[in-house]
């Protein structure tokens, strides 16, 4: 039988519970109200880091295949017919580097007097130098005619070269002192112009020294179409160079230490990124001593190999040929890839070796020493690509000499050192003691293209750890900063 008293406390219960369920509807309704609202204002989530954000919208380019009919004999009648609505372009390029090839003199605290330094008057150890060698080297100059010493003394607004840099037909080609190689067309080329492309600057930037990849070691011409492992701004995101190298009056920005001594009109990272981007406190900490390129360009070379020694003494020889190993003209080479830069403290501009200056032949002589050290302040740790050389110089004077390589008379031609000392000292105006020897050179070419895509960047292990690639003793540390600390520089910047 049932019993009344269990069903009663039942209806009980029942009864106790039901008022409160009036509160749970509350709760609903709130609910049903409330988040809707809540949805509907909340802030978006922060959107992905744009590297298009700190870079100025560029002009659409004007179509010219109206406007530029020809017919153009020569490179000059195609800059004619550009100055009729650019009247200023030509004035503008002939101010600039890119034109003259040397800067206007500057103040450096390594000189008593101020030091005027470009291509056009200082030497290196690879092709060496301009004097004495204009037609060849001047292939990529942004002008025409370039063959001699006088050239700058008559050039004219019409010498200079549009094509070079605004070309977009795929075709144009200079051949010696500047000239459109023999083929070109001219109409198709001047039809074509636009904005400056990877292609445009790397026909020459891509080919210094003689060749594909041979200077720089992180410029050749796998950048003309990369991917976003070799460059992920070129790659990924399609950067042109004049999104960097940003243009004004036809000035174009960036230094080369190679043969600039100032740091004037430089560009940096920091132009579009944060100088503290990084979401952990202890690797933004890293930005005052490490240069950004060092630990997001962990290997340069990536594609292709690049030059790192070069023995002209060598040359001369029938040797078998072989474009990365020896060649008659200029002699032994070592190219390696996917190089690990060497790593050293750079204010961002260094010391140039200038003709004439004395050296210790059984030494090695550093024709670009970058300025700046543990203590300085302003210096962070740089990657760089360091090339070796030996090259001809004076054994009695004891400086380096610019041998005449291209043209009548040229090494390349007789294979004759003494003769290409002789005529080459002639355009320096250095004296030649009739003596001549081989002596080591390098050169340091800051490492700061084929910039890695974020998760290739370097972990702390590559640097802090027993086999780490950074030589902390070389730095000026006493060991491993983790375990000794990091350098002090207040003292210095107090100064």
């Amino acid at each position: 039988m049932n019993n009344p008293n269990n069903d009663q406390t039942s209806e009980t219960n029942w009864l106790r519970e039901f008022k409160y369920i009036w509160v749970i509807g509350l709760v609903a309704t709130a609910l049903i109200v409330i988040v809707p609202v809540v949805l509907a204002v909340r802030p978006e989530p922060a959107p992905a880091d744009d590297p298009w954000a700190g870079v100025p919208k560029a002009k659409p380019a004007t179509d010219h295949s109206a406007l530029l009919k020809g017919p153009f004999e020569t490179g000059s009648d195609v800059t004619l017919a550009c100055l009729n609505c650019h009247a200023d372009a030509a004035f503008e390029v002939m101010q600039t580097n890119h034109w003259t090839w040397q800067a206007p003199p500057v103040e450096v605290e390594w000189r008593a007097e101020p030091v005027s330094t470009g291509k056009a008057n200082v030497l290196n150890n690879f092709c060496i130098g301009i004097q004495s060698n204009w037609t060849g080297c001047t292939r990529c100059h942004a002008g025409y005619g370039w063959d001699g010493p006088d050239f700058f003394a008559t050039a004219t607004a019409e010498q200079v070269d549009c094509l070079v840099c605004h070309d977009q037909s795929g075709q144009y080609v200079k051949a010696s002192a500047g000239m459109p190689a023999e083929g070109v067309d001219l109409v198709l080329a001047a039809q074509s112009v636009g904005r400056p492309t990877r292609i445009n600057c790397g026909s020459c930037h891509f080919n210094g020294g003689g060749g594909d990849a041979v200077k720089h070691g992180d410029l050749d011409e796998t950048l003309y179409f990369p991917d976003e492992q070799l460059d992920v701004h070129m790659g990924r995101y399609d950067f042109q160079c004049v999104d960097c190298h940003r243009t004004d009056d036809h000035n174009i920005a960036g230094r080369s230490i190679s043969v600039s001594v100032d740091n004037a009109n430089q560009i940096a990272c920091t132009d579009c990124h944060s100088a503290t981007p990084h979401a952990d406190t202890r690797v933004n900490a890293h930005t005052d001593t490490v240069a950004c390129q060092t630990c997001h360009i962990p290997a340069a070379a990536r594609r292709e190999p690049t030059k790192m020694v070069w023995d002209w003494s060598t040359a001369g020889q029938d040797w078998p040929e072989d474009e990365h190993k020896y060649l008659k003209i200029k002699g032994s080479f070592i190219y390696e890839g996917n190089i690990v830069p060497s790593y050293d403290w750079y204010a961002g501009t260094a010391k140039r070796y200038l003709l004439g200056d004395p050296i210790d032949p059984s030494g090695v002589t550093k024709i670009n020493d970058p300025i700046g050290d543990i203590t300085d302040p302003q210096a962070k740790i740089w990657p760089f690509k360091i090339h070796t050389a030996r090259q001809i110089y004076d054994a009695v004077n004891n400086y380096l000499l610019v041998p005449k390589t291209v043209g009548e008379g040229g090494y390349w031609t007789m294979f004759d050192w003494d003769l290409a000392a002789q005529l080459g000292s002639e355009q320096t105006g250095l004296d030649y003691s009739g003596e001549y020897g081989f002596t080591e050179t390098v050169m340091y070419w800051p490492i700061t293209h084929m910039v890695a895509p974020a998760e290739q960047a370097l972990r702390c292990t590559d640097c802090h750890s027993a086999n780490g690639r950074l030589d902390w003793g070389a730095l000026g540390y006493p060991g491993d900063p983790m375990q000794w600390g990091g350098r002090d520089t207040t003292a210095v910047a107090s100064k």
